[in-house]
């Protein structure tokens, strides 16, 4: 009969892989990148995908200005 942290069952298998990948990592020598790296990685992309829109929206705030609305006929009433 498997128990439940047997790896012969589905909880007991992903136990079992998780340690496996934990001690590989634990041995392993530093490889790519580190936290921090990854930090700066996303802080630039955030401020240029900030700056993107900035602009973006500075085109569509010109564009949308420069649209010409007549007045409503009647007088709008």
């Amino acid at each position: 009969m498997n128990t439940p942290l047997s790896p012969a069952t589905p909880i007991g298998w992903l136990l079992l892989s998780l340690q496996v990948h934990t001690e590989r990592a634990r041995r392993a020598p530093e490889r790519g990148a580190s936290a921090i790296e990854f930090v700066i990685i996303t802080a630039i992309l955030v401020a240029l995908a900030a700056a993107v829109g900035v602009v973006i929206y500075r085109l569509v705030t010109d564009e949308a200005e420069s649209i010409d609305i007549p007045d409503a006929p009647g007088g709008g009433l």
